[in-house]
């Protein structure tokens, strides 16, 4: 009886080996190496079912790569800032510092246990103050490129956090991020989420839409859900200015339907435009409206008219001003104006408010509206709009824009990200506050600018420190103080993909020479979650660092793979819905291979214990494989005709496997090693196996399985006696032409269903014979003329205008018109001869399952069964 694989009693020898020979290594001087990245952790203390699912995609990719021959860099590090810590640490009476280092210590040793192949050496943590040093500099060269603002603004505040949050930070209830209303909850831990203004750190990541927006058609490689949450995000529209005069005062209004303008029936103001700022602070009414909007979470269509009238551009008529909730603070102007016939949100707000629907647009073809229940919101021809009668909406907006009261504009979702938290955890903003200088950076050679001993406090506790706050100012000696707001994290994991390039480089964040050779990273896998916090910000500081001549590239990642969910009962498996599964409950090789075998990456799916299970067999089923080879099995030192098709069917698996790998399908690439197996297993038991086909498919079967069971793979390795480590072995190339490789597989796979089908149908549960024949080559003429053929060609007087087809009769023009009939559905076929050859070379497994004589021939024009032969469909004749 075999062993069984006790995958616990290898893996700190071949860990310790794969340690040893440095085989994760990237070489400093390799010229373009495969740069495979995994979106670094969050140390929040033990390694999730996610985090697993994450990084066994970007090892299985990297083994596969470097075995492929390529240079290989794979690095990890921790994403070490930020609010959880300092609140787990608050919980535990400790520091945020010793926590994390404590929670990175656990990690990486889960990481190491997993068997996942990373660089070490490259290890990154960004609460480092060797890391946050260079967050420091950046935000200062930034900031000397007008890059960076200091200003006061209405800012989303967690009372809970005690800190303000990014609008990408606040969610929605449609899960979406936060789109400059009022409402929504703190990304972190679900508290409801107020308004203050505070003067406050901003990125101006605005002076960057255009090209954000631009250059997501570009990004070839990336999920098209991503592009468009980040096209959504950045949010521009094309549409035109119009000004209305309000108290003496020039409003301007965005829109992008100008010819609506004369539909106008009233102008709505932003809680927050100046005009109502102004307003408010005279009339209590309107204080008091905006007060209740800043302090709910969901003002609806709610309004409140105010005194003033605005002057329509166009027509010089008065129409009255509403503060309105749903018209954005920041968003456009701020402004909107009322054409309750021909948009839904103002349709909306006349209807609560009685205010008059007026149409000015109608359909082209004349047919009718639901005006005034419904809004007509297409395009068509104007009416009831003075000069502009009759022209249709594209020709009026065009004309429109002659006159003095619009003019082309765009406007942005978009705004500029604000990095100012006031917390504790995080890197310090190297700014310094003088009375007589103003703000002025900390200069490069006191940089890094640390962090002071920790002090439990309620508030921010940097504001707390006074010792560390006072300091002096760099550009006039005087007392000043430090800026004690720390960076958003999110500054932290913006760059540091770069600093994984020279992560001891002293002169700079990153060495730009190795950067400039190495970018973009070839595959970045994470999570769709991250598109409009994370994703967006990497792209507009990797165009930032280029503008300050830091990198040659405008563009950080070509490939970016999203990995979807691992539920468990229907649910996202979590900690806190106590569905979570230990990723070492099962052993790490088991975990490694059900989580990339159960789905697409990009799929969510279900963790279930019978999955689970097939996982482990199939190790065993390797394992035992190759034990009972290694162990003596009888095997044959000459060949016989069935042999080929082993040696064939391990071409093809090479081939199917390599292109899953590319693909990054590698539920696939499992699905493919098990059918494999299954054969060779199958092949083992049909007589005593031909040694050198045999112990090919071991070894091909062997590196093939090595990146995603490593440890397993170096286990057969030297159980068969290869020299070196299967880690550092090339990939198996076939041996053989296998371009056809599927169009194969599916003939051998038909052609055995459809002996099924007949041995059922007929009910012949003991066959004595099995006769498959192969069609004649005027055949395979006819459909290559077919499928060659443009929709709507003459198919039959093309096929029959071959005069050898032709002498076939009214078989070929049976045929011909059976082809014509198919038309653009033909699928590629295999010539007759390699048809046949296959089929013979196949034969054994025919045998083996119906225990039958099988003969594989070609058809004979006076064979009976010539007629039902079809190419790659053979007829078949069973006695």
């Amino acid at each position: 009886m075999s062993r069984r694989y006790d995958h616990a009693r290898v893996k700190e020898y071949w860990q310790h080996v794969w340690e040893r020979e440095g085989v994760y290594d990237c070489p400093a001087d390799a010229d373009d190496p495969t740069y495979v990245l995994g979106m670094f952790p969050y140390t929040s203390g033990s390694l999730h079912m996610g985090h697993i699912r994450n990084y066994a995609i970007t090892d299985a990719y990297a083994r596969y790569r470097r075995m492929a021959g390529d240079d290989v860099l794979h690095p990890m590090g921790w994403d070490a800032f930020g609010l959880p810590a300092e609140n787990a640490a608050y919980e535990r009476d400790t520091d945020p510092e010793s926590w994390t280092r404590a929670c990175i210590e656990r990690m990486r040793g889960d990481l190491e246990e997993m068997g996942f192949g990373y660089d070490w050496s490259r290890e990154i943590t960004t609460c480092d103050p060797e890391y946050y040093r260079w967050n420091q500099w950046l935000f200062t060269r930034l900031h000397d490129a007008g890059l960076v603002e200091y200003d006061s603004a209405t800012v989303n505040w967690c009372p809970d956090c005690e800190t303000v949050l990014a609008d990408a930070q606040v969610e929605t209830e449609d899960g979406g991020g936060h789109d400059h209303t009022h409402g929504g909850v703190c990304w972190r831990c679900g508290t409801a989420v107020e308004q203050r203004e505070l003067d406050q750190w901003f990125l101006t990541i605005t002076d960057y839409a255009d090209e954000l927006y631009d250059g997501l058609e570009d990004l070839d490689g990336w999920p098209e859900g991503v592009r468009d949450s980040q096209r959504n995000w950045i949010g521009r529209q094309e549409g035109a200015r119009v000004t209305f005069v309000v108290d003496g005062h020039d409003v301007d209004a965005f829109t992008t339907r100008l010819d609506t303008v004369y539909g106008a029936t009233y102008l709505a103001l932003a809680p927050g435009h100046e005009v109502v700022r102004e307003l408010a602070e005279d009339d209590d009414r309107i204080a008091e409206y905006v007060e209740s909007v800043a302090s709910t979470d969901d003002a609806g269509l709610s309004g409140v008219e105010t005194d003033l009238t605005a002057i329509h551009p166009y027509t010089g008529e008065e129409i009255p001003v509403y503060v309105a909730a749903y018209v954005l603070d920041d968003v456009g102007t701020g402004a909107v104006m009322g054409v309750p016939a021909h948009n839904e949100r103002d349709h909306a707000f006349a209807s609560e408010h009685d205010l008059p629907v007026e149409q000015v647009v109608e359909p082209v073809d004349g047919t009718g509206t639901n005006l005034p229940e419904e809004p007509y919101t297409d395009d068509g021809m104007l009416t009831d709009s003075g000069a502009y009668d009759g022209l249709a909406s594209t020709a009026a907006r065009d004309r429109l824009l002659e006159d003095d009261a619009a003019a082309e504009a765009t406007t942005y979702r978009l705004r500029d990200w604000l990095i100012s938290r006031q917390r504790y955890w995080g890197t310090p903003i190297p700014m310094v506050h003088c009375e007589d200088c103003g703000r002025v950076p900390v200069p490069d050679e006191d940089l890094p600018v640390e962090l002071p001993e920790y002090v439990q406090t309620t508030g921010n506790p940097l504001d707390a420190a006074e010792e560390w706050k006072q300091t002096e100012c760099p550009d006039c000696g005087e007392p000043a103080t430090r800026e004690t707001d720390t960076m958003d994290t999110f500054v932290d994991s913006s760059w540091y993909f770069l600093r994984y390039l020279s992560p001891h480089f002293e002169d700079a964040p990153f060495d730009q020479q190795t950067a400039d050779e190495w970018l973009p990273v070839d595959v970045y896998v994470g999570g769709e979650e991250h598109a409009v916090l994370h994703l967006l910000y990497i792209r507009f500081f990797t165009r930032a660092l280029a503008d300050l001549g830091l990198l040659n590239r405008r563009e950080p990642v070509e490939r970016l793979i999203n990995q979807g969910t691992v539920l468990h009962s229907g649910e996202k498996m979590s900690k806190s819905k106590g569905n979570a599964v230990a990723p070492h409950e099962y052993g790490a090789e088991t975990t490694r291979l059900f989580v990339l075998s159960a789905a697409h990456p990009a799929q969510d799916f279900e963790w279930t214990v019978k999955d689970v299970s097939t996982a482990y067999e199939f190790q065993q089923t390797l394992y035992e494989m190759v034990d009972t080879y290694t162990a003596g099995q009888e095997t044959r030192t000459e060949s016989a005709p069935h042999d080929a098709y082993l040696e064939r069917e391990i071409d093809r698996t090479i081939a199917a496997v390599t292109e899953e790998y590319d693909r990054f399908r590698f539920h696939r690439v499992v699905g493919e090693l098990q059918r494999f197996a299954r054969l060779l297993r199958r092949y083992a038991s049909y007589e005593a196996p031909y040694r050198f086909a045999y112990s090919r498919g071991l070894r091909v079967l062997t590196k093939l399985v090595a990146p995603i069971a490593p440890y397993l793979a170096e286990e057969l390795w030297h159980m068969l006696d290869e020299d070196g480590l299967v880690v550092e072995a090339p990939w198996p190339e076939s041996l053989r032409d296998v371009a056809d490789f599927r169009i194969e597989r599916q003939l051998v796979r038909t052609t055995l269903d459809d002996v099924r089908d007949i041995t059922d149908v007929v009910d012949i549960a003991d066959p004595d014979e099995i006769e498959v024949v192969v069609a004649e080559d005027w055949k395979y003429r006819a459909y290559d003329v077919a499928r060659a053929a443009d929709p709507g060609d003459a198919i039959v007087g093309a096929i029959m205008s071959d005069a050898s087809i032709q002498a076939h009769g009214d078989a070929a023009a049976d045929y011909a018109a059976e082809l014509a009939e198919q038309g653009a559905g033909l699928e590629p076929v295999v010539a007759g001869d390699r048809e046949l050859e296959v089929l013979s070379q196949a034969a054994w497994l025919f045998e083996d399952e119906f225990g039958a004589d099988v003969t594989v021939r070609r058809a004979d024009g006076d064979d009976e069964l010539a007629g039902k032969a079809r190419p790659n469909k053979p007829a078949i004749h069973i006695s």
